[in-house]
């Protein structure tokens, strides 16, 4: 506790009132005034540890702490995330533990030349996004970004925080995916902790239960609520419209292929103009890395085949081994949350074939040989038939 602080509360507390004073305050009022003064100080001493855990924030013991705050930067809301584990985990793998914040600053060590550091990122992208001719681009803007002060070039100090950061699977996913409109915009880093942009509303629904309380709450009750607290319709539509621009973003991308492995209405946002804004990329992850999990992995049913929440392969029962071909598509999961999200209160001229194609949508697999053609037929009519209907109109 600062001295000051604990030298005034010392005095409220043990100095006693002059005579005068106690002759003229009831003993009632007295009494009060010590409940007040206990109530500012303790205002103060939390508002103090406030500011300075937001001072320490750079610093890897308080990152073990925080995991996000919301606060204001340059005069714009942003959130600040630090310490974050990916909670994305396969169904059966090792649970992720406590990162070790010295470990995470290992690498690069003292004496790596510039070029050395280059390959090394190159080799790190390699393993987590697969064989790209464009790993080279997504190498140097990331030593670009490595380069806080732009003085040109990045002093050990910088080549270890960015090393750290890109350990963060957001972050990397972040800087892959910065270039994409329904991304959340990056604007800041320090240490292992970096700053985005803050979602208006981080979530497709106004209500959302916490687990553990789900089984408290009657599902119907949750979902009435969640329809009448819903925009209209017609914004309702754009957000759709935007949330299947992502799906096409993270397919097939400049940098390899994303699976959406915990396709929740949790992760999926907008801001206050509609536009479909992803809340968090937790739950996006690389193709590369999913591969490389199922790959050789024993099995006994397709549930041990599952990366995340949903990411799930078939199992060879012949070899107990999982298939390395996620069988559902990102845009089947995220057609389920948009049955529910769109269909009601629909205009009853739309509804029908609004219907038809979500459940065209919903039962599309994975397989190689529909997901190129079926996959974009499908995605384009369900933009077509929305755009049509809010087009010209003040929702468009």
């Amino acid at each position: 506790m600062p001295r000051g602080l604990r030298r005034l509360l010392h005095l409220v507390l043990f100095c006693p009132l002059s005579k005068g004073l106690q002759s003229r305050l009831p003993a009632i009022k007295v009494k009060y005034l010590l409940l007040a003064w206990l109530g500012i100080l303790i205002t103060s001493w939390v508002l103090y540890m406030q500011y300075a855990s937001y001072s320490e924030l750079c610093r890897g013991h308080v990152c073990q702490m925080v995991i996000v705050y919301s606060g204001v930067w340059k005069e714009r809301p942003v959130v600040i995330k630090c310490g974050v584990e990916d909670p994305v985990r396969s169904n059966g793998g090792p649970h992720s533990v406590p990162r070790q914040e010295m470990s995470l600053y290992d690498k690069p060590t003292r004496g790596t030349s510039m070029d050395e550091f280059k390959e090394m990122v190159h080799r790190f992208l390699k393993d987590k996004l697969g064989e790209q001719s464009s790993l080279t681009t997504l190498v140097d803007r990331i030593i670009s970004l490595g380069d806080i002060n732009q003085d040109g070039k990045v002093s050990l100090a910088e080549a270890k925080s960015i090393w750290a950061l890109l350990q963060i699977n957001e972050f990397l996913l972040m800087v892959a995916l910065q270039a994409k409109e329904h991304t959340p915009k990056m604007l800041g880093f320090c240490g292992d902790l970096y700053v985005t942009e803050r979602v208006s509303h981080s979530s497709l629904y106004r209500l959302e239960v916490p687990h553990y309380l789900q089984p408290l709450v009657p599902e119907t009750l949750l979902s009435s609520l969640n329809h009448w607290l819903a925009p209209a319709w017609p914004r309702r539509a754009r957000i759709t419209i935007g949330l299947l621009e992502f799906v096409e973003e993270v397919f097939h991308g400049s940098y390899g292929s994303f699976l959406i492995c915990d396709a929740s209405s949790r992760h999926v946002g907008y801001n206050s103009k509609y536009d479909c804004k992803m809340a968090n990329l937790h739950s996006v992850t690389s193709e590369a890395v999913v591969r490389g999990f199922l790959r050789g992995r024993r099995c006994e049913t397709n549930v041990d085949c599952t990366y995340g929440r949903d990411c799930t392969a078939t199992c060879d029962r012949l070899v107990k081994q999982c298939n390395t071909e996620v069988v559902q598509p990102n845009l089947a999961k995220v057609c389920v949350l948009l049955q529910d999200f769109l269909l009601f209160g629909a205009p009853s001229d739309l509804r029908g074939d609004l219907e038809k194609q979500l459940r065209t949508c919903v039962t599309l697999s994975g397989l190689a040989s529909q997901m190129e053609v079926h996959h974009s037929l499908v995605l384009n009519n369900l933009k077509t038939l929305l755009w049509k209907k809010i087009s010209n109109t003040q929702y468009s």
